[in-house]
């Protein structure tokens, strides 16, 4: 037996931990053999002293078999998905990303097996299992027997985590959370890879955010980031590729929860709806098969260009199409022909949300909406992202402390894009709020948090980079 004392010094001294080590901390975490002091005092070891690959990818594998692991393989699970591949894709977080509730149905109306593990809020980024409770009844802690039975029905089911799924990240996050040792790329990598890999996923796309709205806002540290979370995937058995998108404003253009799942229903169904509008904001990548300079019957360029870049990848990783680009062009007519939408509805029904959503959504809408009229004319050339999920989360569509109930009724909609010209007055965004005060705090917020020049620009494309481990070093 090693005592806890004397993993925490090893790793305090810089020493290279062994997967025995590696593993006997993990089951100090999951057993109580490390103290809450303890296990703050090795991740803060660990942020001091970094941990190498081998270490990282230890520390993964062991976090993952803490507790339960999923098998597609045999059982009720395989009757679930069938011959259907099993992939998933991970955001690293930001401001109106949404892009979970289109993906998952687009995935399977393509023929993917989509069990997608979510999570709530951190901070100024939203989180889609708090998105989707917005939908009355909607429940994001099913049965095995119904999560199976939504599988089954409707190729997709977006879910939290169960207690039983990696349970030592649960207690090592909880911990860093107030420990100051959140930011730590190995700890993030192990984090993020052990609940994917405890989900029983075949292949996973990773959207790894940079800019002012994202966890990680320079691009340097995103791609230090994706490139540790593609090696350690691949190293632990999982196909991963990551690709490098642009937070610098926010994605479609809504933020809130509710407010965020009407733009997603008006994506699906093709029609313009509270987050409509064009603008400048996107710019067609190269090679890309399809044309994302103005919106397609309503939907926002960025949002809809990195919806189907991820769909692409997830398609090409999960052996339905043969590359990125033809994923693409798959994805994209499983949204032009409603084979989505359709989808999309047999997973809400089927997880004890509306029966028909499209034509019934019940969601909830705010007592007071307020325009933001813009300060001065121009073009809009910049924002805060994050000031903006911060407003938001103000307004009461985030958490300001643990467990605190979350308004799903307000947030923003009507964001107007980068390039966009703007005349004095013109709204800069529409306020949805609970009251008067909160409404007037939030106007001044997005005004402030808006920049708007005497010339024209272009956003950024939304797609900075793409980014895999080789491919000797994949799984067979």
């Amino acid at each position: 037996m090693t005592l806890p004392q004397e993993l925490i010094r090893a790793k305090r001294d810089g020493q290279v931990l062994t997967d025995v080590q590696v593993q006997a901390f993990v089951q100090g975490l999951v057993d109580g053999g490390f103290a809450d002091a303890q296990a703050g005092a090795m991740a803060m070891a660990i942020v001091w002293q970094g941990m190498s690959r081998a270490e990282t990818v230890a520390l993964t594998r062991a976090m993952t078999h803490s507790g339960r692991v999923l098998d597609w393989r045999s059982g009720p699970w395989r009757d679930a998905v069938g011959s259907r591949p099993v992939i998933d894709k991970h955001s690293t977080g930001g401001v109106g990303d949404k892009v979970s509730l289109m993906l998952a149905p687009l995935l399977a109306a393509c023929g993917a097996a989509v069990p997608m593990i979510s999570g709530r809020g951190l901070g100024h980024t939203g989180g889609t299992l708090d998105k989707l409770e917005a939908l009355p009844g909607y429940g994001t802690t099913p049965s095995d027997a119904r999560f199976q039975q939504t599988l089954r029905a409707a190729g997709c089911a977006i879910v939290g985590a169960s207690d039983e799924l990696a349970p030592a990240d649960r207690r090592l996050y909880a911990i860093r959370d107030v420990t100051a040792t959140v930011e730590s790329l190995p700890l993030i990598t192990a984090s993020i890879l052990s609940k994917k890999l405890a989900a029983g996923l075949q292949g996973l796309v990773l959207d790894v955010k940079t800019g002012s709205g994202a966890v990680m806002p320079a691009l340097a540290n995103a791609r230090a980031l994706a490139q540790s979370l593609v090696e350690v995937a691949c190293a632990a058995g999982l196909p991963t590729v990551a690709l490098l998108s642009d937070m610098d404003s926010v994605l479609g253009r809504t933020a809130g929860n509710a407010l965020e799942v009407q733009e997603a229903l008006d994506f699906l169904a093709g029609h313009q709806g509270a987050g409509g509008g064009s603008g400048q904001g996107g710019a067609t990548r190269p090679n890309s098969t399809f044309e994302v300079g103005s919106p397609i019957n309503g939907r926002d360029p960025r949002l809809l260009e990195l919806t189907l870049a991820l769909a692409g990848e997830c398609l090409a990783i999960g052996g339905l199409a043969p590359d990125a680009q033809a994923g693409e062009q798959r994805a994209a007519q499983a949204l032009q022909d409603g084979s989505a939408a359709k989808h999309f509805a047999r997973m809400v029904a089927g997880l004890g949300g509306p029966t028909d959503v499209f034509r019934q959504s019940g969601l909830p809408q705010a007592p007071v909406q307020r325009e933001v009229p813009a300060p001065r004319g121009g073009w809009l050339t910049g924002m805060d992202t994050r000031a903006l999920g911060l407003a938001v989360v103000a307004l009461g569509g985030g958490r300001q402390r643990p467990g605190q109930t979350v308004d799903p009724r307000v947030g923003l909609s009507h964001i107007a894009a980068i390039g966009q010209a703007m005349s004095h007055g013109e709204p800069l965004a529409r306020v949805h709020a609970a009251d008067e005060a909160s409404a007037q705090a939030a106007v001044e917020a997005v005004q402030a948090a808006c920049r708007i020049g005497d010339a024209p620009c272009a956003g950024a494309a939304v797609v900075q980079e793409r980014m895999t481990a080789p491919m000797n070093t994949w799984p067979q």
